[in-house]
């Protein structure tokens, strides 16, 4: 008796399900950071594919960790409350009035409705922030504006990363969910969500870092050139960062710190695609644009690194 042959959608599926296999093998057991932002963070729908991509992430066999910002949703509760919000540089302005509201909206509100979205499938998220267990570190961080510094209040950059009470979560077999708040000798600093997430990326010895984003990821010259850069090493990325627009310069910073500081692969990708974290993990082509070390690379190929080291030397 000779079997049916399933339907091309079946056969299909079994296609892109294999595709992913050498994908499982070389990530399983190993940690991915994932900035969450963005439209994926507002838009109801894509708050929900996202959760079920942490999770199909987390039955894969990789350890996700989530490090979320909530700017829009700070935003609406300050003018809720008739609080002015203020930005120089790019970034906003924190009074202590302001960080209070910065602090419970991030932890109160937007931690809480991540880990919520995620338990929908299983006990698995826990929420914290930066500065639990002293996470985050960070000192005063100021403004350049016209080349002289600017306060900006409590807004910090980290210095210093113990990722102890994540690692513990993840062995239990949790999913942590980190919002962007560190301590200080001084109190509480607000830290930006993508400097926040290279920095844990490097502290946790990640294999990746993503950056869920509302752009398809860096482009050449835009908006002259709207064709996406799929590949970038870090001294490729070094060229172009003083030409980039401010909006992109935090991220393609965090990627390249997280690189810099021993993460094989940074990704900046589109969180308006649903399940784009998993089209770039478990797919040949990927997604986005990702930022690579061109020697750890062909090192872990198994590629002759001398090769790059006299081209650096020569140049």
């Amino acid at each position: 008796m000779i079997a049916s042959i399933p339907d091309h959608r079946a056969q299909d599926k079994a296609a892109i399900l294999i595709e992913a296999l050498p994908w499982l093998s070389r990530f399983h057991g190993k940690t991915v950071v994932i900035k969450y932002g963005g439209n994926a963070m507002i838009n109801e729908e894509l708050r929900t594919r996202f959760a079920e991509s942490v999770v199909f992430l987390y039955y894969a066999g990789l350890r996700p960790v989530v490090v979320h910002g909530g700017g829009p949703q700070i935003s609406a509760h300050l003018d809720r409350l008739g609080l002015e919000s203020t930005f120089t540089a790019g970034l906003r302005v924190t009074t202590p009035e302001t960080m209070d509201v910065v602090r419970m909206v991030l932890m109160g509100q937007v931690n809480r409705e991540i880990v919520g979205l995620i338990n929908r499938h299983g006990p698995f998220a826990v929420g914290m922030s930066g500065e639990d267990a002293h996470l985050f570190t960070a000192e005063r961080k100021h403004a350049v504006v016209n080349g002289e510094q600017v306060d900006i209040g409590q807004v910090g950059e980290i210095v210093d990363v113990q990722p102890g009470a994540v690692q513990c979560l993840i062995s239990d077999g949790r999913i942590p969910v980190v919002s962007g708040i560190a301590r200080s000798d001084e109190g509480v600093y607000n830290v930006n969500a993508d400097t926040a997430a290279a920095a844990l990326a490097v502290g946790l010895d990640a294999a990746k870092l993503i950056m869920l984003t509302d752009v398809e990821g860096l482009y050449a010259d835009y908006p002259d050139n709207t064709e996406l850069i799929s590949r970038l090493t870090v001294g490729e990325l070094e060229e172009l960062l003083p030409r980039l627009s401010s909006g992109m310069v935090p991220k393609m910073e965090a990627c390249l710190t997280a690189v810099r500081g021993g993460v094989p692969q940074a990704h900046i990708i589109d969180g308006r695609v649903p399940h784009s974290m998993l089209l770039e993990v478990f797919t040949n082509q990927g997604v986005g644009t990702m930022v690579v070390d061109e020697i750890r690379e062909a090192a872990e190929l198994g590629a002759p690194t001398d090769i790059y080291q006299d081209q650096e030397e020569n140049q």
